[in-house]
Order: structure tokens, then sequence, then C-alpha cells
């Protein structure tokens, strides 16, 4: 109901998500509400750990702080994420809120770094935490708040669809439960004298580490070039071949320069028999409006069909047979024969999966032993085989 609220009082037009002004703002408002929320909790654990003398709750204090930063750079990473393209940067700057979140991390395992060196030397010269009941309170009271951070900063990161908010709901339930194993020493205090603290002091910043090599790995993968989401590729397919006379489609490549900045290209198969105008008012159109649908630029490539005789069915299911042998062989597709009287061009291409390219080897070894197995059964064929990858 809180998120909600706040959405709703200071996101203008805050449905029309796909908006670069609106999503910023959805942005600025994680980042402002973070910073508040971050600052506050810092403020009430470092003055309970000085109080109490423990270098657990000072540890879980300064991580908030670094997490209050943290919203600081997000406002900054998501202003210069906006900005709009221009000579050096066709594709528009939306990586940048990647790197923000990469600077985060990092940042988050520094803060576990030198909380692990101050824990140890507590464990080396412990000294003696005292329980006090208001203090204790002021702990759960912290754990609340970071519950609801975690769910606001989820609820509007899968409102835009931004890594950087999704990390922030990640790291902020990390921090719950690293807070509430600082509550747990707290309150072991009162009941033994073992100098517990420095232990758990060891194993928040572990935590703390933890959380940001995962958000380190989870900022990189889009810089490196991740696998695009299944649900977003199943989309496009789908509407590619909601428009007649499109019989499949392959060879589906997705780029992300940025949320909102996504270049798609693919191959549209249609019969090799029709009007070429028709068909390229047809690709025109389909180009635009899944484009616009799904907020991305599609390029579609179009791939003509041979019609259905005698002779290709009869070879496409043989050579179908011989592939069969080869399990790394995903699907076969741009099936033709050309050329005519005794010597004849067969062309195919084949699919592997992507962690396949590696192996050149491996590959002229099966491409030659399934030409051999062609040409034994039809001589009068040159097989033309090529190699694509599913980078889906």
């Amino acid at each position: 109901m809180i998120s909600k609220f706040l959405v709703k009082s200071f996101v203008k037009n805050n449905e029309n998500t796909k908006d670069s002004k609106v999503r910023n703002s959805y942005g600025t408002l994680g980042g402002i509400v973070g910073i508040i929320v971050n600052f506050v909790l810092f403020l009430i654990k470092f003055s309970v750990g000085m109080l109490v003398g423990s270098i657990a709750i000072s540890a879980d204090a300064f991580n908030n702080l670094s997490d209050a930063a943290s919203s600081i750079i997000t406002i900054i990473g998501f202003k210069m994420s906006n900005k709009p393209a221009d000579a050096e940067h066709p594709f528009g700057h939306g990586r940048i809120e990647y790197l923000s979140a990469l600077l985060v991390a990092f940042m988050v395992m520094l803060v576990g770094v030198q909380f692990i060196k101050s824990s140890v030397e507590r464990i080396l010269n412990p000294e003696i935490i005292t329980f006090e009941f208001v203090p204790f309170i002021l702990l759960l009271v912290s754990i609340g708040f970071k519950v609801w951070l975690s769910s606001f900063n989820k609820f509007i990161g899968n409102k835009i669809n931004s890594s950087a908010l999704k990390a922030a709901a990640t790291d902020a339930l990390g921090d719950v439960f690293t807070s509430s194993t600082v509550v747990i020493s707290f309150l072991l205090a009162k009941f033994t004298s073992f100098p517990i603290d420095g232990y758990i002091g060891v194993f928040v910043a572990l935590a703390i580490l933890y959380a940001g090599f995962g958000l380190v790995k989870e900022t990189l993968n889009p810089l490196l070039g991740e696998s695009p989401d299944p649900e977003l590729v199943n989309e496009i397919c789908e509407k590619v071949l909601s428009y007649p006379p499109i019989s499949g489609v392959h060879d589906l490549i997705v780029h992300n320069y940025g949320p909102g900045r996504i270049i798609a290209s693919l191959h549209a198969e249609i019969p090799s028999d029709i009007d070429i105008m028709e068909i390229h008012n047809v690709i025109d159109k389909a180009e635009r409006e899944v484009s616009r649908d799904l907020n991305l630029h599609l390029v579609i490539h179009m791939d003509p069909i041979c019609i259905i005789t005698d002779e290709i069915k009869e070879t496409w299911d043989y050579v179908e047979k011989i592939l069969r042998n080869y399990p790394e062989i995903k699907s076969m597709h741009d099936f033709r024969i050309v050329g005519e009287g005794e010597i004849k061009n067969l062309i195919f291409d084949i699919v592997l999966e992507a962690s396949e390219s590696g192996n050149k080897k491996k590959q002229e070894k099966m491409l030659a032993n399934i030409k051999t197995a062609i040409k034994k059964e039809h001589p009068q064929y040159n097989c033309v085989i090529t190699i694509d990858y599913d980078f889906m």
C-alpha cells in the first residue's frame, strides 16, 4: 500500500513505464527512498553500536551507510543512462545503469573487507557487550524497515524491469538476514560472556561480501552479453509468426544496449513463389508493429522457402534421419535444392548450441561425416552446409 502510494504521489503518468522520463522518475524515487531509509538505519545502528560497544552492530550500520551511498549512485546512473544517443553512442547510454550497479556492488564488497578486519581484531581483543532493552527494540525496528525497503525496490524494479533496483531489493533482503544475525548475537550477549560479537561480525562481513559478489555477477552479465529473456524471445517469435504468410522464424539475435534499448534481428521463412512487393509490405508491417508493441527495434530478413516437391521431401527425410545421429544438432532450416540436371547443390543450415562455437575441429569432422553419408545415397548432390548457433 505504501509503495503504491509513493509511486502515485511522486511519479507522474506512472503506468507508462516504457517512457524514458517515467522510468527515470521511478529510479529517482527508488534512490531517494533508499537514501532516507538507509541513513536513518545507519544513525540507529551506529548509535546502538557505540552505546553497547558492538563491532557487529557497527559493521551492520556502515553497511547501511554504503547502501545509502549506493542509492545516490543509482540516481546518478538513471540520470546519465537517460541521456539521448549521440555520434559516439548511437544506441544511447542505457548501459550506464549497469555500470552504476556494478560500482554499487564493489562498494558493498569493500565494506565487507573492511569489517572482516575489524571483526578479527575484536576476536583477538574481545570486549564485553552489555545487553540493553531499548537498543534491542531499535534493532528489531530496523529489520522491519529493511523488509519494507526490499519489497519497495522489488515492486518498482519489476514495474520498470530495472536490474539496478532489483539488485537493491536483493541487497536489502540480504541485509535483513545479516541484521537478524546481529540481533541474535546481541541477545545472546545477555546470557553468555563468550566473545561472540567478533565471530558474528566476521559472519556478517562474509555475508556482505557474498551479496556484493552476487551483485557483481548480476551486473556483469548484461555488459558481457547474456542470453535474452526467454519470455521476450517467445513474444517476438509468436508475434512475427502471426503475420501470414510467414511460416517460420530462426536465427533470432537480441542485443541489449540498456533497459528499453533492445535491437533484435531474425530470419522469417516465406514461400518462394509469393510476390516480392506483397511480402515486403508484410515484413515492413511486422517490423514496425512488433517494434512498437515490445519497445525494441526489430529487423527481419526474408528467407524464401522452396515449394515442396517429391524430390525435396524425400531428400529432407533422408537428411533428417542422418542428423538424428548427432544429438548436438538442435534443428535444420533453409533446406533447398538448387540447379538442374545430374549435378545439384543441396543447401541447408544446422543449428548448434552457442557453447559449441569454439570446437571447430569437432564441427569440421561432423560436417565431413554428414556430407559423406548424403553423398553415398545421393551422389548427384554437392552439399553446402552452414552452421548456425542458438544464442537464446
